[in-house]
């Protein structure tokens, strides 16, 4: 009777679900032993920013936390010896430092419950005007700064609200105050990768850009330290939902690193996450540092990851999103026809139809998001002859055209320089699309692997497993 082995509890807060995992040890590595998730449904209006305003009632996300815990099976939350979290970059929430949450009992244990709190001002906002972003001091950092980063945020209030800051002492990511909460941080502890998606953070030399914020009157006292993401923040100041007093919690990550850190094994390796939008990600060699500003008309972004490495990502606004409405547009029609068809059907049948065409002449450029680098431009299809006009000539080319787009953004020969050997391919629209991944196949000169999907939970137990 050897005595059982440590777990570590992985935690993504993510936009729209609040997910938990707990991993073990095993002989090839680690495994899930469960895991769990929870929508929030914490979308609220913003009084302030009105509809432009993408906010989140902080309560009820960290209920939706509590539901996922309270769900694992008790035995294994008593073994946790460590826990790693991960949640949705650039947004941000304040609270005050000594009420920021009031502990109390419930079925399962001690927790947690947010006290002087604000809501969660999202990634998604967008109360920032180009116009009022052009007002702000140029940072010194090598990402744009955008609506929806933190210290956009900061400035809209100081510029529009200055009262509303006047009643908090502290911010960070959704993430941040779950750890600064379970460690009692008397001063918010946030990870380089979170810095960086904020604005006005230099990851060459880690610091914040104190000077040109201090002089344009930036509440410089709100901005947390920071620390290298797989360092550990502090240890649990009580018992949580059974995990034992004195864990061991890591300093809070981003969901894209951790979601990369769950599938991506090998540098050589590139991930392609094909889901609602898409991404390309590939590790940059060791020693790289990004450029000293930013290229705003540039189409990959560098995210810092772990051990001074940074990735390079292509990130599109365009992906299973198109497809989406491209079948609506279709279901449309029909009904304009006085026909009925479920969208679920036509998805199935154009797929088919798409299968039975192995090329098509018609080329779509399926922007009709728009992209970062280049929002004005939007779809367009060209090459339209007659003979490509049935519906599984226009499915193929659609989906030729998503990972085509994608492609332009990060091309296969920049992946050839960086040493790329193999695709990782992921999401939900390119494991259920056959005619993607055919095209996914026929684009890239490499050999693609599908099925293990990117899971930012895992992949924050997973760095602090090996951390251990």
């Amino acid at each position: 009777g050897r005595p059982a082995a440590a777990c570590v509890l992985g935690i993504d807060l993510g936009t729209t679900s609040v997910k938990t995992a707990l991993l073990v040890g095993a002989e090839r590595g680690q495994v899930v032993a469960e895991s769990c998730s929870r929508e929030t449904q914490a979308h609220t209006s913003s009084l302030e920013a009105g509809p432009q305003g993408m906010e989140q009632n902080v309560q009820r996300i960290i209920r939706a936390l509590n539901e996922c815990l309270a769900a694992l099976p008790r035995q294994q939350l008593q073994r946790v010896s460590h826990i790693g979290i991960s949640g949705q970059m650039h947004g941000i929430v304040f609270w005050k430092k000594d009420k920021g949450c009031k502990w109390t009992e419930c079925g399962t244990g001690p927790t947690f419950e947010p006290e002087e709190v604000s809501h969660l001002i999202t990634w998604q906002d967008g109360r920032c005007s180009p116009t009022f972003l052009s007002s702000l001091p140029l940072p010194q950092a090598h990402i744009s700064l955008a609506t929806g980063f933190g210290c956009a945020t900061v400035y809209w209030y100081l510029k529009k609200s200055p009262d509303f800051l006047k009643s908090y002492d502290a911010a960070g990511t959704i993430h941040d105050y779950v750890v600064a909460m379970l460690c009692d941080l008397k001063k918010p502890l946030m990870s380089v990768q979170n810095a960086t998606s904020w604005g006005y953070f230099n990851s060459r030399n880690k610091s914040w850009n104190t000077d040109i914020l201090k002089k344009s009157g930036f509440p410089v006292h709100l901005l947390p330290e920071v620390g290298d993401p797989g360092s550990i923040a502090g240890r649990t100041i009580s018992a949580w939902h059974g995990i034992p007093k004195g864990a061991k919690v890591g300093i809070a990550l981003g969901d894209f690193q951790c979601s990369v850190y769950s599938c991506l094994t090998e540098r050589t390796d590139a991930v392609l996450n094909i889901g609602t939008s898409a991404q390309l990600t590939v590790s940059m060699p060791q020693g790289f540092q990004p450029p000293e500003t930013p290229d705003p008309s540039s189409a990959i972004t560098y995210f810092p990851y772990f051990n001074g490495d940074y990735l390079a990502v292509a990130a599109s606004l365009n992906g299973g999103n198109v497809l989406a409405t491209f079948v609506d547009m279709v279901a449309r029609w029909t009904e304009d026809l006085g026909l009925q068809v479920q969208e679920s059907a036509i998805y199935t049948k154009i797929i088919k139809a798409a299968l039975a065409q192995n090329n098509s002449k018609l080329s779509v450029h399926p922007t009709i998001f728009g992209e970062r680098h280049i929002p004005e431009q939007l779809a367009s299809v060209t090459n339209i002859a007659v003979s490509d006009l049935s519906l599984g000539h226009v499915t193929r080319a659609l989906c030729r055209g998503i990972v085509e787009n994608l492609c332009s953004m990060l091309p296969v020969q920049r992946l050839m320089e960086t040493g790329v050997r193999r695709i990782l391919g992921s999401g939900s629209a390119l494991t259920r699309n056959e005619v993607l991944r055919q095209e996914v196949e026929r684009i890239f000169p490499f050999p693609v692997v599908y099925g293990k999907d990117v899971d930012a939970a895992v992949g924050a137990a997973m760095v602090m497993f090996h951390r251990k």
